[in-house]
Order: C-alpha cells, then sequence, then structure tokens
C-alpha cells in the first residue's frame, strides 16, 4: 500500500508539473502571437526569433521532468535508488526545422485569408494551429524522453495513463493496451496521457484493462448498435489503429481517415 500511495504521490506532482509547464508555454507563445502588429513575413520572423528560443527549453524541461519522473517510479517499482541522468532530445522532435513548424501557424492564416475569410478569422485559425503544434511539441518531448528513460531503467513494456476526465475515445481505448518500450507511446494532436511502465519482464499481452474495454465497447453500441467483447464486431483494432506519421512518429488514428503526410493532419 505504501508502494501505491509514493507511485500515486510521484503521478499527481508529475501531472502538475507537466501541466503547468505546459500551459505556461502556451500562454507565451499565444502572447507573443497576439501582439504582432500584423501576421507578414517581418512579424513572422520577429515572432520567431522571440517564441523559438523558450519553446526549445520548454520542451527540455518537459524531458527532464519526465526522466526524473519515470527514474522515481522505476525505483520504487523494482527497488533501487532513482537516478536520473538525463534525456538528450533534438531540436527537431519532428525530423522538420522548428522555425518552420512555428512558422505554419502565419501560413494558416494567409491561406485563410486567400479564401476570402475575414482576418479576424483567418487570425484565430493561425492561433488554433499554434495552440496545437506547441502542445504537440510538449507531448512529443514527453514521448521520446520516456522511451529513453525506461530503456534505460530496465522496463519492456508500458502502458498510457489517461489524463482524468480529459481523455478522448482514442486514448480510452489505447489505454486498454500494452506497448513494447522500444517503440513511442502513439499521440494524436491534444493527446495529455502519459507512459507508465509496468512491472516485469514477461509479456502482459495485448489487452491489460478488460474492464475498461468492456465499458469502451458500451459506449460505442449506443452509437453504432452493436458491440462485441471480443472486438470483433466492430473489431477496435480495425477501428482505432496507429499510423507512422512522418512527424510526430506512432499517431493514433481512426482507420478511415486516409493521412499522405504531415500537412494532411489537421493542426499539425
Amino acid at each position: 500500500m505504501a508502494s501505491e500511495a509514493l507511485q500515486a504521490a510521484l503521478g499527481e506532482r508529475y501531472d502538475a508539473l507537466s501541466t503547468s509547464l505546459r500551459d505556461r508555454v502556451v500562454t507565451f507563445v499565444l502572447s507573443a502571437f497576439d501582439s504582432l502588429g500584423s501576421y507578414r513575413d517581418a512579424e513572422a520572423a520577429e515572432f520567431l526569433d522571440r517564441v523559438l528560443p523558450a519553446v526549445l527549453a520548454a520542451q527540455q524541461q518537459m524531458g527532464q521532468i519526465t526522466d526524473a519522473y519515470l527514474s522515481a517510479l522505476l525505483a520504487d517499482m523494482l527497488g533501487g535508488s532513482a537516478a536520473p541522468v538525463g534525456v538528450q532530445l533534438p531540436e527537431a522532435l519532428r525530423g522538420v526545422d522548428p522555425a518552420e513548424v512555428y512558422r505554419r501557424p502565419f501560413v494558416t492564416a494567409y491561406t485563410a485569408l486567400s479564401q476570402g475569410k475575414s482576418y479576424a478569422e483567418a487570425v484565430a485559425e493561425g492561433r488554433t494551429r499554434l495552440v496545437s503544434i506547441t502542445e504537440t511539441d510538449m507531448q512529443l518531448a514527453r514521448t521520446h524522453a520516456a522511451r529513453q528513460s525506461m530503456q534505460r531503467g530496465g522496463a519492456r513494456f508500458f502502458r498510457r495513463e489517461l489524463r482524468s476526465g480529459k481523455s478522448c475515445a482514442l486514448c480510452v481505448i489505447a489505454s486498454t493496451q500494452r506497448y513494447r518500450v522500444e517503440n513511442l507511446m502513439p499521440i494524436h494532436p491534444g493527446c495529455h496521457c502519459k507512459p507508465v511502465p509496468l512491472v516485469g519482464s514477461k509479456d502482459p499481452g495485448q489487452i491489460i484493462d478488460e474492464a475498461l474495454l468492456r465499458e469502451a465497447h458500451d459506449a460505442v453500441a449506443k452509437g453504432v448498435g452493436k458491440a462485441d467483447a471480443g472486438g470483433r464486431a466492430p473489431d477496435y483494432r480495425e477501428i482505432v489503429i496507429t499510423r507512422e506519421h512522418g512527424e510526430y512518429g506512432p499517431l493514433l488514428a481512426v482507420r478511415r481517415h486516409e493521412f499522405t503526410g504531415p500537412d494532411d493532419v489537421p493542426g499539425s
């Protein structure tokens, strides 16, 4: 019981720190975006000079607190002392120059104007995309750091833990599965789940939370009129899938969505 209480306390502290960090950086980039007199190329360059150092520093900080959390969690689960040694996160988490990524809200605004939308509508669309980009990059920092930390700590499998009250159906169903540590946790834009290591070297099997999966089946049944606890009618493995995204890596998706590249994901 003491161990469970400690692990819960570690999780709550990590959630508070990571949420605060993400909220602060989103507030900062929005403030910088809103303060621009216009959204032309010169202002875009000014914006990038101001926000990129802060965004990249926040991503590294997310990596460090994730490493500290998982090191402490694994030490409690496996015995021993917590010894976070740091993680190495590239600036280009997506494999794309961050300057190019954070210029995209301006492209979104220009595109909206070219489609005949009002200036206010165009700026609002750019603003929405900026939030999605920033939140996704913070989540990518978390997942990249978690993979390094868990591999170093000797974990072989992990699960995804839902954020209380703010999880979408994709994440709920995905949280009933186990994942291998060598793989990045699948995400989607706006995802707030965190990876949690599973104790032991024995594969617990694909489904690790039958009860929650059954609840998801029941919820889907209300919407589509049928469900099957065996996951065959409809087959949830065919509905909620993982696609490899050109920038995010593994991406939670619904099979009917066909993505041909990074720009085909809204808010990427």
